[in-house]
C-alpha cells in the first residue's frame, strides 16, 4: 500500500523501494524525503558512514562535526543542520559530565602551557620531531624511519621573555589517524601542518589539508584573535616546509603558489637553523596574545613573569588574572609603555597593549 500524506490535499508519491512498502508520510516533512531535497554530497555520506561505524564518543563527535561541516547549506537542509547541532552540544555534554574510568590517562591530552599551544601535525618522516627537539630540548625521539613517534610530546620553545609551547604528535595519513590524535589537533591554539619540502611537499600539504577539512577543522592563516568566535570549527594554521636545506630550486615557490588562497606557507631548515627564527616570531603574532607587567606602588615591575592576556584585554581583565576578586577592590590604576603616558592614570575598561607595566591600586 502506497504511504499515506499527512496534511490536506498532499500529494502522495508512489512506492519506489522496499523501504516505502510501510504506511507512512510520503510529503517533504518525510526524513527520507528531506534527505533526498538536502542534495547530500558523497563528502557528507562518507562522514555519516564514519559516525554510524563509530565506537567511541570521540569518533562519534569528529564525525558529526564534519557531518555539519559538508552537508549542503541552503533551505532543505536547515532541519538536519539543526538536528546535526543539536547531537553535538548533547554528546559534548555527555563527555564533559562522564566520569574518567578509574586508573585510566588520556593520553592525547596535552595540557596548554606558555603563550599558547602549536600542535604539529603531518605525514610520516617530515621532521615534526626534529622541530621540537632543536628549538625546546624536549627529549622527544628522532629518528630516520617513519612512525618514530607514538603519542604527543610537548616542549616549550623560549621567544623574548615567554615561552610557545611546541607538540610533537604521530604521524597521519589518509588511511591511518590515531584514535586521540583529532582531539589534539582541535585543541591546539595553532596548528602547524609538517612537510618535507626535499620530497613531494605539495601532494603532503593537499593530502593534510583534505584530511583535517572533510572532518570539519576549518584551516585559515590568520590570528587567533580573527577567527570567527562563533564558529567552533575554525582554527588558525600554517604550512612548515621543514628540510629547505635539501629541497630543489624553485619547489618552495611551487607550493606557495599552488596554496596561495589556502594556507601560508613557511620554509625552514632544523639542519641548518634557517627560517626558524622566522616561523617563531609569525607563531607569537597568530596567538593574539599580550604580556603584562605588573609593579605594586613604590617597587619596580616584576619582569620575571609576565602575564599573557589575549590581545584586546582590559585593565579589568588584567585585575582579575591576577586575582578573581581584585576587580572589585582596585580603586583605579595607572601604566605605563607603549600607547600611555608614564604612570598614566587609566580606567577599568582601557584596552592594554603588549609589554605594558601596570600598577592596580585598591
Amino acid at each position: 500500500m502506497p504511504p499515506k500524506a499527512c496534511h490536506p490535499n498532499q500529494a502522495v508519491a508512489p512506492p519506489t523501494s522496499g523501504r516505502w512498502r510501510k504506511r507512512g508520510c510520503a510529503c517533504r516533512c518525510h526524513p527520507y524525503n528531506v534527505r533526498m531535497a538536502a542534495n547530500l554530497t558523497p563528502e557528507y555520506q562518507k562522514n555519516e558512514a564514519r559516525y554510524k561505524s563509530a565506537t567511541t564518543d570521540e569518533e562519534r563527535l569528529d564525525a558529526l562535526q564534519a557531518m555539519l561541516q559538508t552537508i549542503p547549506k541552503h533551505k532543505a537542509s536547515e532541519k538536519m543542520q539543526a538536528e546535526l547541532k543539536r547531537k553535538i552540544s548533547q554528546l559534548r555534554k555527555d563527555m564533559a559530565s562522564k566520569p574518567a574510568a578509574k586508573g585510566t590517562v588520556d593520553h592525547f591530552h596535552v595540557p596548554k602551557s606558555g603563550a599558547g599551544q602549536v600542535v604539529l601535525a603531518g605525514p610520516p618522516n617530515t621532521g615534526k620531531s626534529s622541530i621540537v627537539a632543536v628549538t625546546t630540548n624536549a627529549p622527544v625521539k628522532v629518528g630516520d624511519y617513519p612512525y618514530t613517534t607514538a603519542l604527543p610530546a610537548p616542549g616549550m620553545w623560549p621567544f623574548e621573555d615567554v615561552q610557545i609551547q611546541l607538540v610533537d604528535t604521530p604521524p597521519m595519513t589518509v588511511d591511518n589517524i590515531p584514535s586521540g590524535l583529532l582531539g589534539t589537533i582541535r585543541s591546539a591554539d595553532i596548528i602547524g601542518i609538517v612537510v618535507d619540502a626535499s620530497a613531494d611537499c605539495l601532494e603532503q600539504a593537499d593530502m593534510m589539508h583534505s584530511v583535517l577539512t572533510e572532518r570539519g577543522v576549518e584551516l585559515k592563516s590568520v590570528p587567533v584573535a580573527e577567527l570567527d568566535v562563533a564558529n567552533p570549527n575554525a582554527r588558525s594554521a600554517i604550512v612548515i616546509a621543514n628540510k629547505l636545506d635539501l629541497a630543489s630550486e624553485g619547489d618552495i615557490e611551487v607550493l606557495r603558489e599552488l596554496f596561495d588562497n589556502k594556507l601560508e606557507i613557511i620554509a625552514i631548515s632544523t639542519a641548518s637553523g634557517q627560517g626558524l627564527d622566522v616561523l617563531r616570531a609569525r607563531l607569537w603574532q597568530l596567538l593574539s596574545v599580550i604580556r603584562i607587567y605588573t609593579k605594586e606602588p613604590g617597587k619596580p615591575a616584576d619582569f620575571d613573569r609576565p602575564y599573557i592576556l589575549p590581545l584586546g584585554s582590559t585593565v579589568e581583565e588584567l585585575a582579575s588574572a591576577v586575582h578573581r576578586d581584585l576587580p572589585e577592590i582596585m580603586t583605579f590604576a595607572r601604566i605605563w609603555g607603549d600607547g600611555w603616558f608614564e604612570g598614566q592614570r587609566v580606567q577599568r575598561s582601557d584596552v592594554l597593549h603588549d609589554k605594558n607595566v601596570v600598577e592596580i591600586h585598591q
